[in-house]
């Protein structure tokens, strides 16, 4: 799959989002690139799918003005490795999705996994 082919799965599963999550995204970008960066194991980290760095919502006070956007970035070849059909390839787009939003939504790692969301 190529760049493009994936990007439009990652708009597609935000477009996908229910309406009280997508008009709660305020200054965030979703984009994809090929491998983590450095600090986060490079190209030898590929358990890691999608990165969210950013100020969550539940943490942004009354200075919070005029910051870069927050970003979620999808790492594909990391995802593509770990899925093994199309099917699965956008299950897990839209899985890594929607756990990067909750992290914008200030939820962590360890409340998906007592939720059972992980």
């Amino acid at each position: 799959m190529n760049m493009k082919e994936f990007e439009e799965i990652a708009r597609q599963a935000v477009s996908s989002l229910p309406e009280f999550f997508r008009e709660k995204l305020d200054n965030v970008i979703v984009v994809a690139a090929f491998a983590p960066p450095a600090r986060y194991g490079g190209r030898g980290n590929f358990n890691l799918l999608g990165l969210y760095e950013g100020v969550p919502l539940d943490q942004r006070g009354t200075s919070y003005s005029g910051n870069m956007p927050d970003k979620i970035t999808l790492f594909k070849r990391n995802i593509e490795g770990n899925c093994s059909n199309a099917e699965e390839l956008k299950a897990c787009i839209s899985h890594t999705v929607r756990h990067e939003i909750a992290h914008h939504f200030g939820i962590s790692d360890e409340e998906l996994l007592q939720k059972g969301l992980y």
